[in-house]
């Protein structure tokens, strides 16, 4: 049994609340990342590292020492970092003769690996490098995928996804404008993956809506698909379900269209006779005799037409 795994019942409040923290929730926490580097990392991996670290706080973990592990041949390691640290989200760092520059990515399911994506680096710009002005930590980014490999192969279909659950940062209800910081984009071309981080500057236009400018502020990485480690279909989509609690309830009449905004739908109803709709029984109300009689003719005339 694993040594996390022993914990009974807390004998502290502190105990109690660290493990109530971790309770599975209808909510969840936001994702967080560990970010790890192996027994033969360089200097360029440590570095990429260090800067998705900054781009992912306050929701990654950075561990600095080296962990001597495989990925791909033994997840046992990662998963007890995950257990240990409560992150979902990992990405694993390390570089040898074979595999140059090596970067993996992945997710958990249940403290579980579910599927992982192998990436070289062939081409890097820091942080540091681009001497422009940073966004402050915790700022939740605009993602931007290009390429039509991200919809056609089912490995980039994957790496999209996971990229989306790597950078999105938490759920917000609402959106202002000025909280509209960087982007980071995607460029799926040729076989390989484009990675640009820009800062967004609000500029005067004359106009209530403002000019937009893009400055890249880094990091620039040049990125290679290698290997692939994915789950079944079945697991895949046991892990994307979403509990009954959450789910909305269907009202009628009422659609949504793709941007999310709420349609009233029309309701057909057959054309209705007013004449023999029943009113307010008042004297005032009554008919006289010679409306009667006016009304008796004229239906007796469309009775002759009809026949």
């Amino acid at each position: 049994m694993d040594a996390l795994d022993r914990v009974v019942k807390p004998k502290t409040k502190r105990a109690k609340r660290f493990l109530e923290k971790r309770e599975p929730k209808l909510s969840e926490n936001i994702k967080n990342a560990m970010l790890i580097k192996g027994g033969n990392a360089n200097s360029a991996v440590t570095q990429v590292l260090r800067d998705v670290y900054a781009l992912k706080k306050p929701y990654g973990v950075l561990y600095k020492k080296k962990n001597i592990t495989r990925p791909f041949e033994d997840q046992t390691s990662l998963e007890f970092f995950s257990k240990k640290s409560d992150c979902s989200l990992f990405m694993f760092g390390s570089h040898n003769k074979k595999r140059p520059n090596n970067l993996v990515i992945g997710r958990m399911y249940d403290y579980h690996v579910l599927d992982m994506i192998e990436l070289g680096i062939e081409k890097f710009v820091s942080l540091k490098d681009i001497k422009n002005s940073k966004c402050p930590e915790g700022t939740k980014p605009m993602l931007i995928f290009a390429g039509n490999d991200f919809d056609v192969t089912e490995d980039y279909r994957r790496l999209k996804s996971l990229l989306i659950d790597f950078f999105r940062g938490p759920t917000v209800s609402n959106i202002r404008l000025a909280g509209l910081e960087y982007v980071l984009h995607f460029t799926a071309l040729n076989g390989k993956i484009y990675f640009r981080s820009y800062k967004l500057l609000l500029k005067k236009s004359g106009c209530r809506t403002p000019r937009i400018e893009l400055e890249e502020m880094g990091p620039s990485l040049d990125l290679v698909l290698r290997r692939t480690h994915l789950t079944s279909d079945d697991l895949y989509k046991l892990s994307m379900k979403m509990p009954k609690a959450l789910k909305p309830k269907k009202k009628k009449n009422i659609s949504h269209d793709t941007f999310g905004t709420t349609k009233k739908d029309l309701i057909h109803m057959q054309k209705q006779d007013l004449s023999k709709l029943q009113t307010r029984k008042m004297k005032g109300l009554k008919k006289r005799p010679v409306e009667r009689i006016t009304e008796d003719q004229e239906r007796k005339s469309k009775r002759i037409k009809k026949n």
